[in-house]
């Protein structure tokens, strides 16, 4: 038979929670069955629960050093007043000797290797705490940190590699040189830099062709209402050379100057300094009069594209972003726009004579020819061909304009993106272009202050996409004075003078002859008596995709 458990009576503690302080407080008919010498201590909620019985302790050391701990008020400790022991041979698995029912238990944690993913990535180190917004700023901080140093070394590591890549693209010769021409002059950059000649206000002699003129709502272009570029495959451009103009050719027969060039052969001497990419030009001399031509399908036709940029471009010459691509498409694109940006509904501005180059019935870019004379010195004077590609109305005087376009192929070259800056900033877009297009940019401001423009017009042309040199749109133009715009990018009118008047003393002391001037591997100008005879045929040019 199973035996009943027995709980006992419960004292009633009629004060309050526990067991009473003194069973002789309970009533006489109650009998209690509370095992004695039961320690208790008032307690509350919020204090932590202990031990409950630590069979390991040493109450002989716990009780020695009891005089040096201070006074917890805990049960079991030296001040507590339910100081108690308990009696081991009441128990028969605690018995010392037993040794064979105790295992002993470490406590202490397992170690971990100091060297190994989990632990070097896991780790946290202590912090003080920071608010949220504190925490993001310091790690964006130590992003910006990482990178630039990731960028410094790989600059450093592609510099000398990079270096002699560009080297080898920019100072590729324009021209072939033959065996049997010889060396006559050799003159440094350097010394362009320090002169300057100053020339009187220029005289117009002839006025040749018809301007359209300028349609101002592309002034209101942003890149939110980008627009897209037209083709003008009908209109005919001509770059004819200089001794390839009837003009200049009857102007040359009526004694009227000494030395003739076009505005684009005098811009690319009067901005030789700035020049990266090899370039070629033609001098004749023919009795007492100096001719500066171009070859037929010269580099002066095009346009050159990150000139002056640090970021080498492709070599491989199929390539749509390599320097020779790049540059047919901007002439594409440079001639396409000073058409689109007209107002063509057949109302033009007429001049003495029409197009001196183009056939009857041909239709004919937006283009006018100013012939015009400076005085070098006593009686030696420069006729120059000028052009402009347009015509506005301010305050009832028409004023002329000439027109280009800036363009974009890829922004991971230029590290500004037009879509993104152009509108919010636009003068860091421009700041960007003058450093990496500063030739080509101070080769138009020298052409609109030869021909007298009022204004220039600099438009913004990108890619749909990046990788189509196909299909374009226009995200904006800018107009600028001619003049401003040259103390903007550090040009000066002077110093402009300076070369051409330099480089015509030099050949006006040679014989009568065909020579060759032009740019070498060493930044070197070079003068050469070319063999050759002939003349270049007239070049009418479009340059169609």
């Amino acid at each position: 038979m199973v035996g009943v458990f027995e709980l006992g009576a419960v004292p009633f503690n009629p004060d309050g929670w526990g067991p009473p302080e003194s069973t002789t407080a309970t009533p006489p008919s109650t009998t209690t069955t509370l095992p004695p010498h039961v320690p208790y201590a008032t307690f509350s909620r919020s204090e932590r629960l202990g031990r409950i019985a630590d069979f390991t302790r040493s109450f002989s050391s716990s009780n020695a050093n009891a005089s040096n701990r201070p006074s917890s008020g805990k049960p079991g400790s030296a001040d507590s007043p339910f100081d108690f022991s308990l009696d081991l041979d009441a128990f028969p698995l605690a018995n010392p000797d037993d040794g064979s029912a105790f295992r002993l238990v470490d406590t202490k944690p397992t170690p971990r290797p100091k060297f190994g993913p989990k632990w070097r990535f896991n780790q946290h180190r202590p912090q003080l705490p920071q608010r949220r917004d504190e925490e993001v700023e310091a790690r964006k901080r130590e992003a910006e940190k990482e990178r630039a140093r990731r960028d410094r070394l790989y600059n450093l590591n592609r510099s000398n590699q990079n270096q002699q890549r560009r080297e080898a693209a920019i100072f590729k010769s324009s021209v072939d040189i033959q065996p049997e021409w010889n060396m006559l002059e050799q003159i440094p950059f350097s010394t362009f830099t320090k002169l300057s000649f100053s020339v009187s206000d220029p005289e117009d002699l002839l006025h040749c062709g018809a301007l359209e003129y300028y349609d101002r709502s592309f002034d209101r272009i942003t890149p939110k209402n980008e627009r897209r570029l037209e083709r003008f495959k009908n209109r005919n451009f001509f770059k004819v050379t200089t001794t390839d103009d009837p003009v200049i050719r009857r102007l040359a027969n009526e004694d009227k100057a000494t030395v003739f060039a076009t505005d684009t052969i005098l811009a690319t001497l009067m901005c030789a300094p700035r020049s990266v990419y090899s370039w070629d030009i033609v001098v004749q001399r023919v009795g007492n009069k100096l001719f500066f031509d171009k070859r037929d399908g010269s580099q002066l036709d095009l346009l050159s594209v990150h000139e002056t940029s640090q970021e080498p471009l492709p070599e491989a010459k199929d390539d749509i972003n390599s320097a020779y691509s790049l540059s047919v498409e901007a002439a594409y694109i440079n001639q396409n726009f000073s058409q689109q940006v007209l107002i063509r509904d057949g109302n033009k501005v007429s001049f003495d004579e029409p197009n001196p180059f183009a056939n009857e019935g041909d239709e004919v870019a937006s283009v006018a020819y100013r012939y015009r004379r400076w005085k070098l010195d006593g009686d030696m004077y420069l006729v120059a061909r000028c052009e402009v590609q347009s015509v506005v109305e301010v305050n009832n005087k028409n004023s002329f304009v000439t027109l280009n376009a800036l363009n974009e192929f890829d922004p991971k070259y230029s590290g500004v993106d037009w879509r993104q800056k152009l509108e919010t900033q636009r003068g860091a877009v421009l700041a960007t272009e003058l450093k990496n297009n500063a030739n080509k940019l101070a080769k138009w401001t020298a052409q609109a202050i030869l021909a007298s423009a009022d204004l220039m017009k600099l438009g913004y042309v990108t890619r749909v996409h990046p990788r189509d040199h196909f299909n374009h749109v226009i995200l904006g133009v800018v107009g600028y004075k001619p003049r401003d715009f040259a103390s903007q990018i550090n040009l000066n009118t002077s110093n402009m003078w300076g070369i051409v008047k330099s480089i015509v003393d030099l050949c006006m002391k040679l014989n009568e002859g065909k020579y060759l001037i032009g740019e070498c591997i060493s930044k070197f100008w070079l003068l050469m008596e070319n063999q050759e005879s002939g003349d270049a045929a007239m070049s009418k040019t479009r340059f169609e995709y």
